[in-house]
């Protein structure tokens, strides 16, 4: 039994639905869990509706019904018949969603969040399973926030793998007993209380994992637009490399740093099984793409990590004191509060300095909190470049024009907090 994950620029339109078809139609002869996640920048909508209902910031409704007509275009495409099951399906699945915006949130931001966002994948595995039996598939749908059980950690929910697993084999896998794939939602878990979780944005191959580890698969295949790890994105550099084979190791040092391709979470529990992930292309799935296992064989090429819109905070105690070890707990547990991340941080005499995404839902409040105790000085607009197996002819080229603000250097790595001179940022 093998695990697929196809992630959101693999459901875009119709004829990418189309293409996940002919993606699994190459494995007709075998069980697998398909994991999927929302249509395309469906998950960016459904945060944009959030904030609508929960900071009036425009209409709402109006938002949802730019969401609901988007997928109907696709199942228009798909589903020619205008009685066919689906569009009931995804009529009722619309209106739970025009309930929850009638009323004034009830509920904290990160609750009301998961309980919006979360739809883009009902609603996404919703027509994919449909037009997979109108192709042939004896497919059956799977609602997996009755299956991955977490604590109530909104927007980063924490798996309970013990429980997780006992309900993958009791109620999961039985169902490959009468169906050939199972088509269920990346990113989501369920509370004790039933109300929806997420695990934390691009979770999907987290979900994969999560499930391979649980039933014990023979591997995981997560299928993407590029043709596997590439040693960049190729957004921003030319004449990328595509690496053939990671260890368990590397892979988690590149995610780690953000490397965008595979979810942070994903490696370790393939790990603990020895269960290899692959990494392909679905335009091109005969190609072998990229394997990550259990190896001695490290990496050997540069690879290159780069985020935007990143900002510095200079943390510093009011008085001038020493920064200690009781100030940098009481720091952390205020960023794990927020649920920030830090990317990089170093530490002075009285100073402590990180570099962080630029989430203003989660930053504005965690610097006005910080302000209460200590001094906060910050830059934003900044990138981050990430550089693992580095040397000084490349740091020297990717720095040009640039402004350093911060720099980490180990044996293998190098991370600089940069802004353009260009901008004056």
């Amino acid at each position: 039994m093998k695990v697929f994950k196809f992630g959101g620029a693999s459901v875009k339109d119709a004829d990418a639905v189309r293409n996940v078809a002919r993606v699994l139609n190459g494995f007709k002869n075998q069980k697998l869990i398909v994991v999927i996640s929302a249509m395309g920048k469906t998950t960016n909508a459904l945060e944009r509706l959030t904030d609508a209902f929960f900071y009036k910031k425009e209409s709402a409704e109006t938002v949802l019904d730019e969401i609901k007509s988007y997928h109907i275009s696709i199942c228009r495409e798909l589903f020619t018949d205008p009685s066919h099951p689906v569009y009931t399906d995804l009529e009722n699945t619309f209106v739970e969603l025009y309930w929850a915006i009638e009323d004034e949130p009830t509920h904290s931001y990160n609750h009301e969040y998961d309980q919006i966002v979360s739809m883009g994948e009902i609603i996404s595995t919703k027509i994919v399973s449909a037009y997979l039996k109108e192709a042939g598939f004896n497919n059956r749908w799977v609602d997996i926030r009755g299956i991955i059980q977490t604590d109530n950690t909104y927007r980063e929910g924490k798996v309970d793998l013990e429980l997780t697993e006992k309900l993958v084999k009791k109620d999961l896998l039985p169902q490959l007993e009468s169906a050939d794939l199972l088509i269920t939602q990346g990113f989501l878990g369920g509370t004790s209380e039933n109300f929806t979780t997420t695990l934390g944005r691009e979770g999907s191959d987290y979900t994969a994992a999560i499930l391979a580890y649980c039933s014990d698969a023979q591997d995981v295949t997560i299928w993407k637009d590029v043709p596997g790890v590439l040693n960049a994105d190729p957004k921003y550099f030319k004449n990328t490399r595509k690496i053939d084979e990671l260890t368990y190791h590397d892979a988690i040092e590149l995610t780690y740093y953000g490397a965008t391709v595979i979810h942070p979470k994903t490696i370790k529990p393939l790990q603990n099984k020895n269960i290899p992930l692959y990494v392909k292309s679905f335009l091109h799935p005969e190609d072998a793409g990229t394997m990550i296992k259990d190896s001695d064989k490290r990496l050997n090429i540069p690879s290159y990590i780069f985020k935007i819109n990143q900002l510095l905070l200079s943390i510093q105690p009011k008085d001038f004191s020493f920064i200690a070890e009781d100030n940098l707990s009481a720091i952390f547990n205020t960023f794990s509060k927020h649920g920030v991340k830090i990317h990089v941080m170093q530490l002075s005499a009285i100073s402590f300095s990180v570099c962080v995404d630029h989430d203003t839902r989660k930053t504005d409040s965690l610097i006005r909190e910080l302000q209460q105790h200590y001094k906060v000085l910050y830059n934003s607009g900044l990138e981050l470049m990430t550089i693992r197996y580095y040397d000084d002819e490349t740091i020297g080229k990717l720095t040009q024009d640039k402004t350093v603000l911060l720099e980490q250097r180990s044996r293998f790595t190098v991370q600089m907090v940069m802004r353009s001179q260009e901008t004056g940022l």
